[in-house]
């Protein structure tokens, strides 16, 4: 076998490795045997919440191990294959199977990545904001170009994108936005993205061609399930209802039907500006709430609690991305060192190489690149 395959199938047994450590696997088919027990049990839907979540729970198990066990199977027969075909001289055969196990090496690297997301609201759809802050119209810009980003990259992962608020720029781009994302795994993988992105471009609102550096903050906070139950007392809330602000045209909204609720505790601010005030209030409580839970998991956890702390105003000293578009083309994560000359293919959405290296070391303490240093 060739050394470039031998190192294309060392890196699938180092991927299903760590799955098979993630999910226990010398106890899985114990703990499936007592899914099953559970659910032939009729008593089990008189709790109809506790029953979902039991076969929630017992398909993702049962979800990892056929994933564990197919790649597996294929890793085997692709190694039998090529020493076969090496033994006949068949290089066709060779060529097909090792061209199988390089798309096998991919997926096993995206389903390591995968079972790294397996927090208490990993799985949750996700909230995303995205604030402009120090540098104004080129600030407003870049929050534009950051939610554009975004947006392209939840597309690619197949996610449903819905915008929830949008306060447009007074020149350019946009002061705020705020979007729901939904999709298996949309908040795991989303939630490392909350911080300050720096900008260092050419101004194209300037007319002596200037380089400027601005700065947006990114938000990322869990929807909550139905089965989380976040009490918020009626008297901490400040309801306001307003006109929204838009583009203009048929559209304008003429009625004061968006809605801005305060926590008053808190000090926490959402908003909605669809159409119907009822359906606002509504998006606007929902968001409230996954803030609260967004809380209530940073005491739980210090590590993400002290991200957040960390991400402060958004300015100099506090950003987790740079994005370097002048004097040279480079992206790159101050939190694991992770960069890429392809600014273009990241605007464009290209995010998941920066997110499995942060999910790496908040489940490893130890950045990519340090780890693979140690092996």
């Amino acid at each position: 076998m060739r050394a470039e395959i031998q190192t294309v199938t060392a890196a699938i047994r180092k991927s299903l490795d760590l799955l098979a450590q993630r999910m226990d696997w010398p106890t899985a088919a114990h703990r499936l045997e007592e899914f099953d027990a559970r659910v032939e049990d009729p008593a089990l839907w008189d709790d109809p919440d506790t029953a979902q979540k039991l076969m929630r729970d017992r398909q993702t198990l049962v979800d990892a191990m056929d994933r564990y066990r197919t790649m597996t199977r294929e890793l085997d027969d692709n190694v039998e294959l090529i020493a076969l075909g090496e033994a006949e001289g068949d290089a066709d055969i060779v060529a097909e199977a090792e061209a199988a196990l390089r798309g096998l090496r991919d997926r096993a690297a995206e389903a390591e990545i995968e079972a790294l997301l397996n927090g208490e609201a990993d799985a949750n759809d996700t909230f995303l904001e995205i604030n402009s802050g120090a540098g104004g119209t080129e600030s407003c810009d870049w929050a534009a170009m950051l939610a554009r980003m975004y947006v392209r990259w939840a597309e690619k992962k197949g996610y449903k994108v819905e915008l929830q608020s949008e306060s447009p720029g007074e020149e350019a781009g946009i002061k705020s936005a705020a979007y729901k994302i939904s999709g298996h795994n949309a908040y795991g993988w989303l939630k490392s993205e909350s911080g300050v992105h720096r900008l260092v471009r050419i101004s194209p609102y300037d007319s002596a061609a200037r380089r400027h550096t601005s700065f947006s903050s990114v938000w990322v906070y869990p929807v909550v399930d139905d089965n989380i139950e976040i009490e918020v007392n009626p008297s901490d809330i400040r309801l306001d209802t307003y006109r929204s602000s838009g583009a203009g045209g048929q559209h304008v909204n003429t009625t004061d039907s968006a809605v801005r609720i305060t926590h008053i505790p808190t000090g926490i601010v959402v908003t909605s500006s669809e159409k119907s005030q009822h359906q606002n209030r509504d998006i606007a409580m929902k968001a409230l709430k996954s803030r609260l839970y967004q809380m209530e998991l940073d005491r739980r956890n210090a590590d993400i609690n002290a991200a957040h702390e960390a991400k402060g105003d958004a300015g100099w000293g506090n950003q987790i991305r740079s994005y370097v578009l002048q004097p040279y083309q480079m992206v790159k994560d101050l939190r694991t060192q992770v960069e890429t000359s392809d600014t273009q293919g990241v605007l464009d959405g290209d995010l998941d190489r920066f997110m499995a290296a942060t999910l790496a070391q908040d489940v490893t303490g130890k950045s990519r690149a340090e780890a693979t240093a140690e092996d």
